[in-house]
């Protein structure tokens, strides 16, 4: 993208988040989990690399990455997560290495009602959690399901393709983490119940990674949204 291309990229995504934040933000709800969803949803298709090492950020960074139909392999990610040198640079590097292959790193609020939401919508979500009862450590993974009548999320997490855990447990294991989680999207895949702000922000972050072209198409699809 040329100098001037990239200057009205820029300009277009301060304008529209300008707009954004006059039009307030959408409300969401913290309140008891499920409302309005399907009571069973698991997102069948979505690979499993197994294995611990790095904190498991490799493994389901490549998971979802394939689920996008990117070609990849945690081992082929491992070089531009700077690993293994750096695993303290685990909370930046993740979401800049999705930003290598065009795709939005969108943050979601921290509500376990949020994320599933996106489940439900066919999304799978990238999380960290505090894996492990007494002496626990920071662990990512893919949350791919959820069941409202036994009250258990479904995880793509370590060694376990199929790992429940229960509502509370798992709300606690993922705050201890600090409640982190993102959707990894093509530019033209919105999220469900979209907050615009957030949605433009995050393609400004895919602009500043060196991404314009896909954060163009990120800024257009909201802008086509009806």
């Amino acid at each position: 993208m040329s100098p001037l291309s990239s200057a009205l990229l820029k300009n277009l995504i301060v304008a529209c988040l300008g707009f954004s934040l006059l039009a307030g933000c959408a409300s969401h709800s913290s309140g008891p989990p499920l409302p309005g969803l399907p009571d069973r949803v698991e997102l069948t298709s979505v690979p499993f690399f197994r294995g611990t090492e790095f904190q498991g950020s490799s493994m389901a960074l490549a998971s979802l990455l394939r689920a996008q139909g990117v070609r990849i392999s945690p081992g082929l990610l491992e070089p531009t997560m700077h690993l293994p040198k750096d695993i303290d640079g685990l909370p930046i590097n993740v979401p800049n290495a999705a930003r290598e292959f065009g795709l939005v790193v969108y943050p979601l609020e921290p509500t376990l009602n949020s994320l599933l939401t996106q489940v439900a919508a066919g999304n799978p979500v990238l999380l960290r959690y505090e894996a492990g009862h007494f002496w626990g450590s920071p662990r990512y993974a893919l949350l791919v399901g959820y069941d409202r009548y036994k009250q258990q999320v479904l995880l793509r997490s370590g060694e376990e393709r199929r790992q429940m855990l229960g509502f509370s447990t798992f709300a606690s294991a993922w705050k201890s983490a600090g409640s982190w989680a993102v959707l990894v999207q093509q530019p033209n895949q919105l999220p469900a119940q979209v907050d615009h702000q957030r949605w433009l922000q995050s393609a400004n972050a895919l602009a500043q990674a060196g991404q314009e072209d896909a954060a163009a198409v990120a800024v257009k699809t909201l802008a086509q949204k009806p």
